[in-house]
């Protein structure tokens, strides 16, 4: 498949796994006869849900082969086709929970980060998130807090008697939800004694000691309810990967089964599905086990994939007929190897589609009856995830895929359906072994426990209950009640509805608030990714969605483009104060100038008002940085621009939509006809991108819309408001704390200044008060320059919000509040608080970054980073044959080293955060060939270069050329960077930190990114 960086990430995993397999395999061996080989079957799961032979089996595909064993056995044991419910898989473990989803066919993805390497090849889709019964649990900056720490198995939790750490099992050990007499007594350092309850209760009566003393004078929390909190907590974090699982796509979640399956799982099943609004859980009598059962019901795969390039076209089918055949051929043959007759054989045949001009491929499989009619289930796939389709665009048919089944007899005999059961079965109410206390929302309730080997077929068990076995204990809450099938426990979910929350400050829904909020802007992010069709959005990521309050104060931004963090919330305030009452529902507004809120003019923001009964109640806006907007350069990022004008279309204020129509005449005045009207300017180079980058950015704030709306629903709007208003208080708080420790380590006044490579200063002073607010005072900063490098005030505030969320080492909601205790001064006609008129492009990128370097400094945090993103740029404009292009990208370098870290070698650092152009994508859409890219040989930074196959436009906007990064406490400074043009005859010039040209066939690029500065003397070696 394209893409040749996970490619090579794919081969490096496999490397390194597939030798530690195989080493692990001899010794499996070792330990029976030689007949194992020849008269035994051996196979292993892989992460696609298939098993691969022994001879097979490769490291690169296993990595996700657990979790995929748990996918297959809900999907044997939980689907049923003749009345098809979707269901979600709920595999909670020790030290993470698994989500995945399963409608009657498995869902691949083609392309995971696990561990922070990207693998390329079938997966099934699975989510993961750090949460399970080992999550340990703090009470942090006034939040309850689980993980994504984990007690591990050894020392495990507190009540395992090894000196471990407080968790969710030691929670619901003291809730009840755990009866130590039916727990095997493997515990202590002997693993011969039970459970010990007293420990946690201890261990919480502690926390509950501390959290009381913090809260002051407000109601004190017993130990059940600071212990219930967590499980709340946690339960809030396990639905949030479901909601993205599920309403990231466009699914309603609340339509699905939950398979609940993991030794941990039946604990919170039912708490999960009230959350989520799901009203039927399914627990197999095997869910502790279930991936291991999955196994056995796997059937074996084989897959044959090759590239293919053509277009999907009639004169084309011919020649892909027989490429599908043959691949069908090569992977029957493998399974009929193995010993499967050709009835057990099936043979799926997948495209792996795309629209011409875009780098989005879709894997669609083939239509019942062996149709080529690949297009509609692909365009209506495309509807499905992307919200729209791409009329009059050609498909193109990058990959052809061929996956080949052999169903083993385990899988073919799997028929029966639970579902059919529940019609027919005979119900009756069983009597409870006994009844404990166990706890639940308002305290303690008298609850049966039940043993599953006692119960009957058609028991009804009525909630509050615990059903034990041997293995996992499934907690039935009241208003719940489930009934016991042959194979299965199915759980009818009652009390799904408005929550009883009150407005007053609770650290137990501040924190489940502080997921919903992020979960909101995540939604929206991944809503504009797959909605977006330019590279920069969709590939580099170059986008940023956030949640404001009805004062336009963020509320809440997912960890986007760092640069947007502040500004945003500016943009959204100025549109509010401009327009007044003239906002309505059904109106959605553009705007990017640098007066109103905007960064630079490339990064356009999308601003759409939520309304509640005829007022706003909260804000949603996006903002993704476009290949170009027009200008004097193509991309937008011209090297050399003096006035604001020259950097393209300047939206001060525009309604992209009112009362719910797309002004598309109006935004490609806009955009096409208004920056033409300079000299040496021109309209954008692709309107066609923009505004299909613009309705993705419409279609991400209407899923923070509907969001929004389900959020007040479930709580109410004085409920969801009055937690907007905490969690700001909670950032203020962390924020306040932080200022104090440094009034105390470094003194109420710090200073620091930094320079541009043209000389100008930037000067800050900060002085901290006793109670924690602070002024930073930029007086001394050098005068607005007749250049480029000039920063909107929106600007300096991204700066400081971030620097101070990297400096507070909790985690923290990131927000207006973080900026409530600092006033911040910037002398106006200065760098940072330039004119209307002042060109702004460099500030954003580079200026940024000096900032950061500056405030840094000032704390003696961190030894300067790159202190620039190294912009370059290439295009031609529009001709009488059709649009022209612009292409952007930020290059990485070094980040600085710190107290007790080491710096890092080629990372983007502060204000960006964006992905590069994958390679063969970047050749793929435009006229250039890389020649090279790695790490410059003794520095941090790494060295880019690119070769042009056409005539074409080239900039470069970049600093750290003159002044090297900085180090501290003694620490050397780091390489400058160096950008240098090679002309096609070998003539080696440098081009200099920011400068354009017209390059032709044959010339090259060579851009050498800045490294990072050290901390402490060289013998350190930091």
């Amino acid at each position: 498949m394209v893409k040749i960086v996970p490619r090579g990430n794919s081969a490096t995993a496999d490397a390194y796994l597939t030798p530690k397999i195989q080493t692990y395999l001899a010794g499996f061996f070792a330990g029976f006869d030689e007949g194992i080989r020849t008269r035994v079957k051996v196979e292993f799961m892989q992460s696609d849900g298939g098993l691969a032979p022994v001879d097979s089996f490769s490291g690169f595909r296993a990595i996700l082969s657990g979790p995929a064993g748990g996918v297959v056995g809900y999907a044997m044991t939980s689907y049923d086709a003749k009345q098809p419910q979707p269901v979600i898989g709920f595999d909670m473990g020790g030290t993470s929970t698994d989500v995945s989803r399963y409608a009657g066919r498995y869902e691949h993805v083609f392309e995971t980060t696990t561990a922070g390497v990207t693998i390329q090849a079938p997966q099934l889709d699975i989510l993961t998130v750090a949460a399970g019964g080992g999550s340990r649990l703090f009470y942090r900056n006034g939040m309850f807090v689980t993980g994504p720490e984990s007690a591990g198995a050894d020392p495990g939790p507190i009540c395992y008697r090894k000196n471990g750490h407080l968790a969710i099992t030691d929670a619901n050990l003291l809730l009840g939800r755990l009866l130590p007499s039916y727990f095997p007594k493997i515990f202590g350092k002997s693993e011969n004694e039970p459970l010990d309850i007293d420990a946690s209760r201890l261990a919480f009566e502690a926390l509950a000691t501390q959290i009381n003393k913090e809260r002051g004078d407000k109601a004190i929390l017993s130990v059940d309810e600071v212990a219930y909190g967590f499980i709340k907590v946690a339960n809030e974090a396990m639905a949030r990967p479901i909601r993205a699982l599920t309403q990231g796509k466009g699914f309603d979640t609340a339509s699905h089964v939950l398979s609940c399956f993991g030794g941990a799982g039946g604990q919170h099943a039912c708490a999960i599905a009230r959350s989520l609004g799901i009203r039927k859980i399914l627990i197999h009598r095997y869910s502790s086990i279930l991936s291991a059962f999955g196994l056995a019901l796997a059937d074996v795969v084989n897959e044959e994939q090759e590239p293919c390039a053509l277009s999907f076209t009639s004169e084309n089918f011919a020649i892909l007929h027989t490429r599908a055949a043959v691949l069908k051929q090569t992977a029957s043959q493998t399974l009929i190897a193995q010993g499967f007759p050709n009835s057990h054989i099936n043979c799926e045949l997948f495209l792996n589609l795309r629209y011409q001009g875009t780098d989005t491929a879709l894997m669609i499989p083939q239509p019942a009856n062996d149709s080529w009619d690949f297009t509609s289930p692909f365009v209506a796939q495309y509807q499905q995830e992307f919200g729209f389709t791409l009329q009059g665009r050609s498909l193109i048919v990058d990959d052809i895929r061929v996956r080949a089944t052999g169903r083993s007899d385990a899988a073919l005999g799997a028929t029966a359906s639970v579902w059919d059961e529940l019609k027919t079965i005979d119900r009756k109410v069983p009597v409870a072994r006994e009844v404990v206390d166990v706890y639940f929302e308002g305290g303690r309730r008298p609850t049966g426990v039940y043993l599953n080997r006692e119960l009957q077929i058609g028991d009804v068990v009525v909630g509050p209950a615990l059903l034990l076995d041997n293995t996992a204990t499934v907690v039935v809450e009241p208003g719940c009640e489930a009934v016991i099938t042959s194979d299965s426990v199915v759980v009818d979910v009652g009390g799904v509805g408005t929550r009883k929350v009150g407005v007053d400050v609770d650290p137990i829904q501040l924190a489940i608030f502080g997921h919903r909020f992020m979960s909101i802007a995540e939604q929206m992010g991944r809503t504009l990714q797959k909605t977006s069709i330019s590279t920069n959005i969709k590939e580099r990521l170059d986008f940023s969605c956030a949640l404001f309050g009805p004062d336009a104060g963020l509320v809440a931004n997912a960890p986007h483009i760092p640069v947007h963090l502040g500004s945003m919330q500016e943009a959204v305030r100025w549109q509010a104060e401009y327009l007044g009452g003239n906002i309505k529902d059904g109106d959605v507004l553009v705007t990017n100038h640098p007066s109103a809120g905007g960064s630079h003019l490339p990064d356009i923001t999308v601003i759409t008002p939520v309304f509640n009964q005829g007022k706003i109640v909260f804000f949603v806006a996006s903002r993704g940085h476009h290949a170009d907007i027009g200008g004097m350069q193509p991309g937008s990022m011209p090297p050399n621009s003096c006035e604001l004008f020259q950097e393209g279309a300047a939206i001060k204020s525009f309604k992209l939509v009112e009362n719910g129509v797309f002004d598309e005449a109006g935004i490609t005045k806009i955009l096409l006809e208004d920056p033409a009207q300079y000299e040496g300017c021109t309209g954008t180079r692709c309107l066609r991108d923009n505004i299909s980058d613009l309705k993705a950015q419409v279609a991400a704030n209407q899923r923070g819309i509907n969001l929004v709306t389900s959020l007040i629903e479930e709580y109410s709007l004085d409920v969801v408001q009055a937690y907007m208003h905490h969690i700001r208080a909670n950032a203020e708080q962390a924020v306040r704390e932080l200022l104090i420790r440094m009034r105390k380590q470094y003194g109420p006044t710090l200073n620091a200044v930094d320079y541009m490579d043209d000389g100008t200063p930037i000067k800050l002073a900060i002085t901290i008060n006793t109670d924690g607010t602070a002024t930073f005072d930029f007086t001394g900063t050098g005068q607005e320059v007749y250049g480029n490098t000039n920063a909107p005030r929106s600007v300096t505030y991204s700066a400081i919000i971030y620097c101070l969320r990297c400096m507070v080492a909790l985690d923290m909601p990131l927000n207006q509040g973080a900026l409530a205790p600092i006033k911040i001064i910037i002398p106006k006609g200065s760098l940072l608080y330039p004119s209307d008129d002042a060109a702004v492009v460099g500030g954003n990128v580079m200026t940024s970054q000096r900032l950061c370097d500056v405030v840094f400094r000032a704390f003696n945090a961190v030894a300067a980073s790159q202190g620039c993103c190294n912009n370059f740029t290439f295009g031609i404009g529009a001709s009488e044959d059709g649009e022209g292009f612009g292409y952007y990208e930020t290059i990485a370098g070094g980040s600085g080293a710190g107290p007790s870290w080491d710096g890092r070698s080629g990372v983007h650092t502060h204000m960006t955060n964006t992905r590069i152009t994958d390679p063969e994508i970047l050749e793929r859409r435009y006229p250039v060939l890389l020649r090279q890219f790695g790490l410059r040989s003794g520095g941090e930074g790494v060295i880019r270069e690119l070769e042009f196959l056409e005539t074409i436009d080239v900039s470069i906007l970049s600093e750290r050329r003159v002044f090297q990064p900085y180090g501290l406490e003694g620490g050397q400074p780091g390489q400058t960077g160096r950008n240098i043009l090679v002309r096609a005859d070998g003539r080696e010039v440098s081009f200099g930190g920011k400068n354009a040209t017209v390059v032709k066939k044959g010339d090259v690029i060579r851009i050498e990114t800045p490294g990072g500065g050290g901390w402490g003397l060289p013998s350190t070696n930091k």
